[in-house]
């Protein structure tokens, strides 16, 4: 096989057709300039609409919580990745990013109050053996002054408990009158969400369990609608639903399932309006879904 090499006039064309040579920019600059790769996320169930992507912007994006200006959403990666936030717009375009002072063991959930504080869950414990659970409550115009929450389970005995009792994980929390909440991912027989409680302020606590609920899953996320009248519990593919007319309403209330078949590995949740979700995958996909 023979190489044939282009003459001096070839050559000149292409490097004219190719542009001029890259230049370096500052970090703020790519920032500014970035565009989030197009996703091509296939058949997706009914009322999934794919509005943008994440890849290559976030790695593996694990939550999503609303953010200013309205319109706008924080996302971050879990385990292994950098203690940062993500600023975005709704297509997953990178407006920003937030260092926060504290460490990245396995975030999986974020959530904000009426005061503008965040608290990150570092609750993420997929063998259900940690000690060292925390919420880190900051506010994102001052992510080095970080507060702690740092909680244990009152019915936890064992680290780790027998495979069938493993339900200490929890990827899913949202804040509501002055307590964070806590959804766990029932790893051991994906059949019951419990929820529990701690206050919002730093300290060491020993979490409140108030309810169980009956979700045939395993929670990824969980969003709250601002008028506090439905919650919507994520899983892998799928969506519970729950209503009422009250906070303890909602909780008592039977959770309807929705399909999310074809949407990839589902881990962020956030309301964009009262009747439409914006959804993360781990992937890097960017969805709307409409709620019934």
């Amino acid at each position: 096989m023979r190489i044939i090499f282009p003459g001096p006039i070839a050559l000149a064309l292409l490097l004219i057709a190719a542009g001029p040579l890259a230049t370096h920019r500052p970090a703020r600059a790519l920032v500014a300039a970035h565009r989030a790769p197009l996703f091509d996320a296939g058949p997706v169930a009914a009322g999934l609409r794919t509005v943008g992507s994440v890849a290559g912007v976030v790695p593996e994006s694990s939550g999503l919580a609303p953010a200013e200006p309205a319109g706008t959403y924080y996302s971050f990666g879990d385990n292994g990745n950098p203690p940062r936030l993500f600023h975005l717009n709704a297509t997953g375009h990178l407006l920003g990013t937030v260092d926060v002072g504290a460490p990245n063991t396995d975030w999986e959930s974020l959530s904000r109050d009426f005061r503008g504080n965040y608290y990150v869950g570092d609750c993420g414990n997929n063998k259900n053996e940690r000690r060292d659970l925390a919420i880190y409550r900051f506010r994102p115009d001052h992510p080095g002054s970080v507060g702690a929450i740092r909680f244990v389970y009152p019915d936890q005995k064992a680290f780790p408990p027998a495979p069938e009792q493993r339900n200490f994980d929890v990827e899913a929390s949202l804040w509501r009158d002055g307590k964070v909440w806590l959804f766990t991912k029932d790893r051991g027989q994906q059949r019951i969400s419990k929820v529990y409680t701690v206050p919002d302020q730093p300290g060491r606590y020993t979490a409140k369990l108030v309810t169980s609920l009956a979700i045939p899953g395993q929670v990824t996320d969980a969003a709250l609608r601002p008028d506090g009248h439905r919650l919507v519990l994520l899983a892998r593919g799928e969506l519970f639903v729950l209503d009422g007319n009250s906070w303890a309403d909602v909780l008592k209330a039977t959770p309807r399932q929705f399909s999310l078949a074809g949407a990839g590995q589902t881990e962020g949740a956030a309301f964009k309006d009262n009747q439409t979700l914006l959804l993360t995958t781990e992937q890097g996909a960017v969805y709307e879904y409409k709620l019934p």
